[in-house]
This record gives C-alpha cells, structure tokens and sequence, in this order.
C-alpha cells in the first residue's frame, strides 16, 4: 500500500497493490471537483506521478477555477 499526500486541498490518495484506490480530500460539493478527483486518482493508479510539482500546479490553478467560479 502507499499513500500520497498531495500539498493541496488536503488530498490523500492510498493505493493498494491490485493497481486500485481511494483518493480523499476537503473538496466537497461541485461534480467537477468530483471528476478531478477521479482523474487524480486515475492517474495515480496508472502510474503517473502526481507528486510532480509541475502536475501539482497544474491541478491547483484547475481546482481553484473551479472552486472560485462552482455557485
């Protein structure tokens, strides 16, 4: 198992060792913050590194688009 903790939004993201998942954070709300979640997710189980620091920012200005603008 391995876990990841994401410098934003308080995300964690456990993996096991079948290639699955589960991805928490303070995001709550909007179905894109779901959908980003999911893709983080996603991502992390197919071996991409979220923990790069040009993903990380890449995510943040998407999440904080969608945070300032959701109603």
């Amino acid at each position: 198992m391995k876990i990841i903790k994401l410098p934003i939004y308080n995300i964690v993201v456990t993996l096991n060792d079948h290639g699955t998942g589960i991805i928490k954070s303070d995001l709550v709300g909007s179905i894109e913050e779901d959908i980003i979640t999911s893709v983080i997710l996603a991502h992390a189980c197919a071996g991409v590194n979220i923990e790069d620091p040009k993903y990380i920012e890449g995510i943040k200005t998407l999440l904080d688009a969608i945070v300032n603008n959701v109603e």
